[in-house]
């Protein structure tokens, strides 16, 4: 291998780092809010709100995400004459918005049933004791379920968030010069797939280490219960002193 290539090479590909980044982050955000209200849905009773949440769950889950990016992207071109008299043509004529879009349904589906899952293993004595205290509706799942949620569900969906920011290289085909693209193009470029590739991963592992110790941080912080309290031992021998 070319080590003086290869080095080129990172300096090139790290450009797009910020779109990588961007798209990911943005598409987590968004698909949180509607994880979080597909969760709701699913846990309401409501047997019309359930089906409609566990039909969308069951469509992006079982298709592929390549898939939903071309539906979404060359797809909704069909439509133009429509989408213009909406006035949503601008919208979908963007292929940073298209895949924004798609990487948002698709991590939303994933994320509910995280979320689902993190609601539903709050324990019911911490919920029946909250009540005793007088606490109910908004309040009483803001204090105590939600709380308790986030951290039951946390290593889950920090998974999740990994998964969408290796996702964003698949907005190459949609010409985002992310990461990918920019790997694609340099390969086109000077036909050395092999140290531009092994550079594209090296960034994206990159990344998701930084990821993963931001979460393992937040998972730390959400669970003070689990710290080991600090030896007493040495106070005892000084005081004995």
């Amino acid at each position: 291998m070319d080590f003086s290539f290869m080095r080129d090479t990172f300096l090139q590909l790290i450009t797009g780092v910020p779109l990588t980044l961007n798209l990911a982050f943005t598409s987590v955000a968004f698909g949180a809010v509607l994880a979080m209200l597909l969760a709701l849905m699913r846990i309401s009773r409501i047997r019309i709100l359930d089906i409609i949440a566990r039909a969308y769950v069951f469509v992006f889950r079982g298709t592929p995400l390549l898939v939903q990016i071309f539906l979404i992207y060359y797809g909704l071109g069909q439509f133009r004459p429509t989408l213009q008299e909406w006035g949503l043509w601008s919208f979908f004529r963007e292929p940073y918005w298209c895949a924004i879009l798609a990487l948002t349904l698709n991590t939303a589906a994933y994320a509910s049933e995280i979320f689902r899952g993190g609601l539903q293993a709050v324990p019911h004595q911490q919920v029946e004791a909250a009540r005793a205290c007088g606490m109910s509706g908004f309040l009483l799942f803001r204090r105590i379920v939600f709380p308790i949620a986030v951290r039951q569900a946390l290593p889950a969906y920090g998974s999740e968030i990994i998964l969408m920011v290796k996702a964003t290289s698949l907005a190459s085909i949609i010409t985002m010069m992310e990461v990918t693209g920019l790997a694609a193009k340099l390969i086109s470029q000077t036909f050395r797939a092999v140290e531009i590739f092994v550079v594209a991963g090296a960034i994206y592992l990159i990344l998701n280490f930084v990821i993963t110790r931001i979460i393992m941080a937040i998972e730390w912080w959400l669970s003070p219960h689990l710290r080991r309290p600090p030896s007493i031992e040495p106070k005892l021998e000084a005081a004995h002193v």
